[in-house]
């Protein structure tokens, strides 16, 4: 009989991902009828995928949730349910929980100077949740051409520089962390397509 394999996470992960749909159970992708929980189990493969541990998997399944809802609360029950290691890079994820937010640029600006400080683990949520939306941009363009850059508070311009800026960071970060590399060289490669998928559509 073959030996089972060891189960790589808990019933804290299963707790997390019936939270994190609970948070997000009115939220659908911008521009698009799909329910937001797909993007957190996405970014939380990515994370698992990449060898990431229980903790960092759980704060992907919830590294949206105080942005989104219910900031500063929201991250305290994090921490209370999931602990101070998955609350750190849940909140290291976190471009802003002021409301009402700051302008999109000063946010970005501020977020990307905060990754050049972080840790690993935040990091590698970080990348793993740009790698999905990166993934899910491309698809969405090379479907339905430039009318996608409408959906998103910032020009198509700003988004790809910023895209750029958050390559380098992950890139340079002190914090070495080689499970990251797949995920920085993924981005960039996506991002080119990005640049590149609606000159291939007028072809």
């Amino acid at each position: 009989m073959p030996q089972a394999l060891a189960v790589p996470v808990t019933s804290r992960f299963h707790d997390a991902l019936a939270y994190a749909s609970q948070l997000h159970a009115t939220q659908a992708r911008k521009g698009a009828e799909i329910p937001y929980v797909a993007h957190l189990l996405a970014v939380a493969s990515i994370v698992l995928e990449a060898g990431g541990s229980e903790d960092e998997a759980i704060a992907a399944l919830l590294h949206d949730g105080p942005e989104d809802q219910g900031g500063e609360a929201t991250l305290a029950e994090i921490r209370r349910r999931f602990g101070n290691v998955v609350a750190e890079i849940v909140a290291g994820c976190s471009d802003t929980l002021a409301e009402p937010k700051p302008p999109w640029e000063e946010r970005k600006r501020d977020y990307i100077a905060h990754l050049r400080r972080a840790d690993a683990s935040t990091l590698l949520v970080s990348a793993a949740d740009k790698v999905h939306n990166a993934r899910s941009t491309l698809r969405d363009l090379r479907e339905f051409g430039p009318s996608v850059w409408e959906r998103f508070s910032a020009t198509r311009e700003q988004t790809l520089t910023n895209y750029r800026q958050l390559i380098a960071a992950y890139a340079d970060a002190p914090a070495g962390d080689p499970r990251r590399a797949g995920l920085v060289r993924e981005l960039r490669e996506l991002v080119d397509g990005m640049e590149h998928a609606e000159g291939a559509l007028k072809e």
